[in-house]
C-alpha cells in the first residue's frame, strides 16, 4: 500500500525515540481470528487491547482467546479497555460496584501494562446507551468523575486513562473535553487514550482545525493511541449533508492516517498503538485484507518517525 502521509508532520527531528508497540483490539469472534491469524503467527502483533469486562455478563471467551490473553500478559504487552463501567453517571450503581469487583479479579488474574475507558457516562438509572455521551462539563461532574476514577484505579491497581469521545454536544463541548479529561486523570495520576478516529469525527462534524483540536488535549499524558474506520450518517439536522460517526465497521481513512503521523510529532510519552475494527466487519476475504493493510500503513508511518 502507498503511504502517503503531509511531510510536514513527520519531520523525524520532532520525533521521540522510543518506538511505541504496535497492536491490535482482540474481538472475541471467528471473524477476527481469521483475519489476524497470519499476523499473530508471523509476530506482526506486538501489543494487545482486551474489552477485559466482555465476560463480566456470563459470556465466555473461546479458548483461542484466553490463550492470546495469557501469551501477552506473561509478555508485558497486553492492556485493558473497558466499555460499561459509566464513570460519569451521577449516581454510583449497584451495577458499577459489581463490574469495579470483577474488574479487580481480572486484573489479579492477568497483568496490565494499564487499563481505560471511555469519557461520558452511558447509564442513567435504569436507561443504559450503547455509545457513551458527554456530561455538562462542571463541578458536580468532575467531583463524581474523580471519585469514580479513583475506584477504578484502587480496582484494578495499575495506571488508569480515559479515552476522548467522538460525540459532542456543541462546538463548546468540543473545546471543553480536552481540559476536562485532563483534570478527571489528574486525580489519579493517569493518562490520556487518544482515539484518532474520535478527532477526526469532531473535526469533520464540527469543521474545527486538526491541529488546534488536538493541542485542547493533555498531548504529554497520552500513552495510548486507538485508530479506526467509521461510517457517513445522513444528519437530521439539515444543516449538513452527512455525519461522521465512530463505528469501527470499515478500513482506516487516510485522515486518520495523517493525524497519526501528527500525533507522533505531537506526544512524547506514546507506549501502544492500537488498531480496532469490529470482528463481523471482517466477514469477506477483501475486508480481512483491508484490515491487514491498515496494519501495515500504521507500522510504515512508525517506522517513517522513529529512528
Amino acid at each position: 500500500m502507498l503511504l502517503v502521509v503531509d511531510e510536514k508532520v513527520t519531520d523525524k527531528s520532532c520525533m521521540n525515540n522510543k518506538k511505541p508497540k504496535l497492536g491490535l483490539s482482540l474481538m472475541p469472534t471467528e471473524d477476527f481470528r481469521l483475519a489476524t491469524a497470519e499476523l499473530f503467527q508471523s509476530n506482526k502483533v506486538e501489543a494487545l487491547e482486551w474489552s477485559f469486562d466482555f465476560g463480566f455478563n456470563g459470556a465466555a471467551a473461546e479458548p483461542w482467546c484466553n490463550d492470546l490473553l495469557d501469551k501477552f500478559s506473561a509478555a508485558g504487552s497486553l492492556t485493558g479497555h473497558g466499555v460499561e463501567l459509566s464513570p460519569l453517571s451521577a449516581t454510583f450503581s449497584r451495577r458499577q460496584r459489581d463490574w469495579l469487583a470483577q474488574a479487580h479479579e481480572e486484573f489479579q488474574k492477568r497483568k496490565y501494562r494499564h487499563a481505560s475507558e471511555h469519557f461520558g457516562f452511558s447509564e442513567a438509572g435504569p436507561i443504559e446507551k450503547g455509545a457513551p455521551l458527554s456530561v455538562p462539563m462542571n463541578e458536580p461532574s468532575l467531583r463524581l468523575g474523580k471519585e469514580m476514577m479513583k475506584r477504578f484505579a484502587e480496582a484494578v491497581q495499575c495506571p488508569v486513562g480515559l479515552e476522548n469521545l467522538a460525540f459532542a454536544f456543541s462546538l463548546e463541548d468540543v473545546k471543553r473535553q480536552g481540559d476536562f479529561i485532563d483534570q478527571l486523570i489528574s486525580a489519579v495520576d493517569g493518562f490520556l487514550l487518544l482515539d484518532l478516529h474520535n478527532i477526526f469525527c469532531q473535526v469533520a462534524n464540527f469543521n474545527m482545525p486538526e491541529l488546534e483540536l488536538l493541542n485542547l488535549y493533555p498531548l504529554s499524558k497520552v500513552r495510548e493511541l486507538h485508530l479506526s474506520g467509521g461510517s457517513w450518517s445522513r444528519s437530521i439536522s439539515g444543516r449538513r449533508l452527512a455525519v461522521r460517526r465512530d463505528t469501527h465497521d470499515d478500513a482506516v481513512p487516510q485522515e486518520v492516517f495523517n493525524l497519526t503521523a501528527l500525533a507522533f510529532k505531537l506526544c512524547p510519552n506514546i507506549e501502544f498503538v492500537i488498531l480496532e475494527r469490529l470482528g463481523y466487519t471482517m466477514i469477506e476475504p477483501e475486508q480481512q485484507q483491508e484490515f491487514r493493510d491498515d496494519l501495515d500503513t500504521i507500522r510504515e508511518i512508525l517506522d517513517h518517525c522513529y529512528v
